[in-house]
């Protein structure tokens, strides 16, 4: 017996956006996801900060000096950009744009600064989700079990994730990521949702038009 078709429905991309102060998970998450969902754009950042010894140039981010960054930003050539951690750091518009209108979702990694910076250009396109660490005890030690920054700047960073914290109602979904595995679920589930929304699937006039036609020959 044959398999009904499948019907598809072109939809508009959407922007799905991870926040969290830094070593909550947000990244860790990202990449699980884009495992899972292959055909997800990533969007790749530019920075001004120094490349840690784990990155790689264009995955991770496009790491550029001070004069580009502002020259980009300055032309309009920026989505969002924010200074966090005393670096600059902001999204392409270009491909962003491309994305969405091919139909693909965009997965951003980025704070709190530049999510609502996209808030006020592209809301309607974005699923902004923000992500807690279950303690600040827990939060210290990611942060030291990761070993790439010194001892300065996490405290840093621990002081800045007050700030950042402070900004969890702005955003549509929030999860405590105490067991990744079941934060990780949640994303999915978040993103199987929102991909389904009736605003995102373009081609359903034309379905519901066909239906209502071919219901009328039915009943005439």
């Amino acid at each position: 017996m044959t398999n009904p078709s499948v019907i598809s429905v072109a939809r508009r991309g959407l922007m799905l956006v991870l926040s969290s102060p830094s070593g909550a998970g947000k990244s860790t998450l990202a990449q699980l996801l884009l495992k899972e969902h292959p055909e997800m754009h990533l969007s790749v950042s530019v920075t001004t900060r120094e490349r840690r010894p784990s990155e790689v140039e264009g995955i991770h981010y496009h790491f550029i000096k001070r004069e580009r960054f502002e020259k980009l930003r300055d032309a309009g050539d920026l989505l969002e950009s924010a200074e966090v951690h005393g670096n600059f750091y902001g999204t392409p518009r270009e491909p962003v744009e491309n994305a969405l209108t091919a139909g693909k979702d965009v997965l951003f990694d980025i704070d709190y600064q530049g999510t609502l910076q996209l808030y006020e250009k592209m809301r309607t396109d974005i699923v902004g989700v923000f992500i807690l660490p279950p303690s600040a005890h827990e939060l210290k030690t990611r942060l030291e079990r990761r070993a790439e920054d010194a001892s300065g700047v996490i405290e840093k960073r621990l002081k800045n994730a007050r700030t950042e914290i402070a900004h969890w109602r702005e955003y549509d979904y929030v999860l405590v990521n105490e067991d990744l595995n079941t934060t990780f679920n949640s994303l999915q589930a978040i993103l199987a949702a929102e991909r389904l929304r009736r605003e995102r699937q373009l081609g359903l006039p034309p379905i519901v038009e066909r239906l209502d036609q071919e219901l009328a020959s039915l009943t005439d």
